[in-house]
């Protein structure tokens, strides 16, 4: 008689993470060691997250702590997963968020600066705003304080009145935020952002032409275009040691000019605070200065201003547009380049 088959054993795959968070870093390891101890005491109980760090050629001491992060044993089950990039140079921002991404297995993706600080409850609401918004779900960012001073530095980004984007910094009173906890925006910055993974891969990640500024941006508008929304989680509040990263600024204006030649309809079309900074602008000379008064203008500036037009006045957008143009000259000399018409 045969014996019985012998029972096997065997191991159950353990489950994608539901959360994939990439980080870049480039020194400042102080900084990196204090966002991710923040990370892990406010990622919310039950959730399976990875943390990808991508270091972008560090010389501070960062690459001997990632390799401590590789000799470690394996997590234990409510500790996160880490996988550590090492770049053999400084590829820039855009670039070390697309190498990280690429290894990510999460339905979500978190995109984080190294030089956050977590606080509780940051990251429920995004989710939320992400699932709230299904389909139609585009980037979603959070209120960002000055870790220094605690001052709001960011509320999402608007397009101001001379066509550039700039933080926007003011929030509506708290118990706006509870009867509307998200805030439409053409975009938000990618220094603390989420979104779902399947609109990443879509659009590609960052466009690797910026280098540390603009790309977050730029991948907003890419998001815009395929009909989503990018939105700010009000209710959600981190602090963030503004452009911590050694030279950080030191491409701005390259960045601001790619930027605007590449969206420059889609950014006085999107200059919502910009035409309204100018109707504002020009019913305080109306009233100051009352043979300027045009009525037709004035009412329609108060008309935009009081949400009863949707539209801004022409003359408010041609103020944009010329602020963009200005822009582009000023680009034109300081940068010694022809801008095409």
């Amino acid at each position: 008689m045969a014996p019985p088959p012998s029972p096997t054993s065997s191991v159950a795959p353990t489950p994608p993470p539901r959360l994939s968070v990439v980080v870049p870093l480039y020194n400042c390891l102080a900084l990196t060691q204090a966002m991710l101890a923040s990370l892990q005491a406010t990622v919310p109980a039950g959730l399976r997250y990875e943390v990808i760090l991508v270091d972008d050629g560090s010389t501070d001491g960062t690459r001997a702590w990632l390799q401590t992060l590789r000799d470690r044993p394996p997590a234990a089950a409510a500790a996160p997963e880490f996988h550590v990039v090492l770049n053999d140079r400084n590829l820039g921002y855009a670039a070390a968020n697309n190498r990280g991404a690429r290894l990510a297995r999460g339905e979500w993706l978190a995109l984080l600066n190294n030089d956050l600080i977590l606080l509780p409850g940051w990251l429920e609401p995004m989710l939320a705003a992400l699932t709230a918004l299904g389909e139609r779900a585009g980037l979603v960012g959070n209120v960002q304080l000055d870790a220094a001073s605690g001052a709001v530095d960011h509320a999402g980004l608007v397009v101001n009145v001379t066509g550039k984007p700039v933080h926007a910094r003011a929030l509506p009173p708290v118990f706006a935020r509870w009867i509307r906890p998200v805030r439409r925006v053409p975009a938000v910055t990618g220094a603390c952002v989420v979104l779902a993974r399947p609109l990443w891969e879509q659009l590609g990640g960052f466009d690797e032409g910026y280098m540390n500024g603009g790309e977050d941006i730029d991948l907003c508008f890419r998001a815009r275009e395929l009909g989503r929304v990018n939105v700010v989680a009000l209710r959600s509040v981190v602090r963030h040691h503004v452009s911590a990263s050694p030279g950080r600024k030191q491409r701005d204006e390259h960045n601001s000019r790619r930027l605007a030649l590449r969206w420059r309809d889609e950014l006085i079309a999107a200059a919502d605070d910009g035409t309204r900074t100018w109707c504002r602008g020009y019913l305080a000379q109306a009233l100051a200065i009352p043979e300027s008064r045009e009525y037709r203008l004035a009412l329609a500036a108060c008309g935009f201003l009081a949400h009863l037009r949707r539209t801004p006045p022409p003359e408010a957008v041609a103020a944009v547009t010329a602020g963009l143009e200005g822009e582009f000259a000023r680009w034109d000399r300081i940068l010694g380049v022809a801008t095409p018409p």
